[in-house]
């Protein structure tokens, strides 16, 4: 009986090491704070070892933290690239369901991935957590028809962007309660509340309002 062949070992590409090193150190970040991280422990969980992280990331620890974050704040700006099917609430809704699962998928390391409070934070850290949250503002001008968003709608967005945040932390803390799509509804809702606020004194926001409501009665 002739034996079973042996599988052939496949090298791996430059860039199929460094997606499987980023794989494994977002791995680890999803759930234990960046300083609680070693080359080591990232060399384990790869199958490889220290000195062919080393290799990848010359700059160490650091600079394997920030291409883990940059390979993150990617995935968290594609939850917000939403078809223009629906109505805009609608879009916002498949979007937050997106994001939502981003942070259940990364669990209690969420805050330390993405939020700061990390020995390792620096400011280009800050600037990709940052960069994340321009690009989701964007979009969310976008699916609201609005080109030009005035200085009293840019600040409404930005703050309810930073509101979501804040629920989706206080949401890890309190056990993953209220349910995701409870949460992802209410966040709608306060996203209105907030647009009805502004629309006291904004004509933009009015204007808009008007618009979204329009679309409820569709």
């Amino acid at each position: 009986m002739t034996p079973a062949a042996t599988p052939a070992y496949r090298r791996l590409s430059v860039e199929e090491r460094r997606s499987q090193l980023l794989d494994a150190a977002l791995s680890l970040f999803a759930h234990r704070a960046p300083e609680e991280v070693s080359l080591d422990d990232v060399a384990e969980a790869a199958g490889v070892s220290r000195p062919l992280v080393y290799r990848y990331f010359p700059g160490g620890k650091l600079q394997l933290y920030e291409a883990a974050l940059r390979s993150a704040a990617e995935e968290l700006r594609q939850c917000f690239d939403e078809p223009r099917e629906g109505s805009p609430l609608d879009r916002l809704s498949r979007a937050l369901d997106r994001y939502l699962a981003f942070v259940d998928g990364h669990d209690t390391g969420f805050s330390a991935l993405l939020q700061g409070g990390s020995v390792v934070e620096t400011s280009r850290t800050t600037a990709i957590v940052d960069g994340v949250r321009r690009s989701a503002a964007e979009h969310i001008y976008r699916h609201l028809d609005i080109d030009d968003p005035g200085p009293r709608l840019r600040m409404t967005v930005r703050m309810w962007i930073t509101a979501v945040e804040a629920a989706s932390l206080i949401w890890l803390d309190e056990e993953k309660q209220p349910p995701a799509e409870e949460l992802r509804r209410w966040l709608v809702d306060q996203f209105v509340a907030v647009l009805t606020v502004t629309a006291r004194r904004d004509a933009q926001t009015e204007g808009l309002l008007g618009a979204l409501a329009e679309d409820g009665r569709d």
